[in-house]
């Protein structure tokens, strides 16, 4: 979508003597909001070089400098600053204007969608779903498991009305909600010989062969503080796939420390605190502070606060 608009360096008037792409906008809000052009492209899922090109297009079309950089990065010029604000109104009102369309096409339906981070469990949040869908029948649920931050970028984008994450993010951006806290827990097949045991100290898991959760939010406090203990873990694998995981544990291969939510009902598997250690994680929806928020989400983020029967 091109934008024939041009903010005069002096006035501040809006004339019509150039085209903005929308990427250039979305480019720049990004150098806006990262102050570093580095961190801006990897947030947009773009190149360093075709950020910093799209980034000068748009200079040469307002007539000046946005950005100066420095040691720490970069900041805003005055022609930054005066039109931030107006760039940003334009990216906002165009991604409302494209959920209006999507929502418009499908009538009656209210569709929501909800970006879950990888490492979140399906079973507090999937049943939350269905008792809301159970209240709201009308109600489309879009549901996308992929990486907080590329969740996150998406979001800002305007293809997530909420995100579910354990990862911490910045309140100046978003809304966020606390959903709730978690335990994390041994899992291991039943006949696996930690099965029989009430809990299971540091030493024990030192002694065990590891099934090792690459994304895993706590797996640096977990080996800090066996390492702190004089304990190291040994992963005989290692998988950014939870379900793998849980398949090897099934097979007796080795223990995996998982969250209460992503612990499967499973007859074959066990769970087990681990002693003298407590390792919980918060679960976070989170909202794009610049999105409208409507009536469904809000309810949906509400079911899945509600502590399960």
């Amino acid at each position: 979508m091109d934008y024939r608009t041009c903010f005069d360096g002096a006035a501040g008037d809006v004339t019509e003597n150039a085209a903005m792409e929308m990427n250039q906008i979305r480019y720049f809000l990004a150098v806006c909001e990262h102050r570093n052009f580095t961190h801006a492209a990897s947030a947009s899922n773009v190149s360093q070089p075709s950020l910093t090109t799209a980034v000068k297009k748009l200079e040469d079309e307002l007539g000046g400098d946005l950005f100066v950089r420095d040691r720490a990065g970069c900041r805003l010029t005055a022609l930054g600053k005066l039109v931030q604000p107006r760039l940003q109104k334009i990216y906002d009102e165009t991604r409302q204007a494209k959920a209006e369309a999507v929502r418009h096409m499908r009538l009656e339906r209210v569709p929501i969608t909800v970006g879950v981070g990888e490492t979140i469990g399906h079973s507090r949040i999937a049943a939350a779903m269905e008792r809301m869908r159970k209240r709201v029948p009308q109600a489309e649920i879009e549901l996308i498991v992929a990486s907080s931050h590329e969740l996150l970028s998406a979001l800002r984008d305007g293809d997530f009305d909420v995100v579910v994450t354990a990862d911490k993010v910045s309140e100046d951006l978003y809304r966020i909600d606390i959903l709730y806290e978690e335990d994390y827990k041994v899992v291991v097949s039943k006949s696996h010989p930690l099965s029989e045991l009430n809990t299971i100290s540091l030493s024990t898991l030192a002694q065990t062969d590891m099934l090792d959760r690459l994304n895993c939010e706590m797996r640096d406090t977990l080996h800090g503080t066996c390492a702190d203990q004089g304990y190291d873990l040994y992963a005989a694998y290692r998988s950014n796939r939870v379900d793998w995981l849980i398949e090897l544990a099934r097979q007796g291969s080795g223990a995996v420390i998982l969250p209460a939510t992503a612990i499967p009902s499973d007859m074959g598997l066990v769970s087990k605190p681990i002693d003298g250690l407590e390792i919980t994680r918060t679960v976070l929806a989170v909202r794009y502070r610049h999105q409208t928020t409507r009536s469904e989400t809000n309810d949906l983020i509400r079911e899945i606060m509600r502590t399960p029967a």
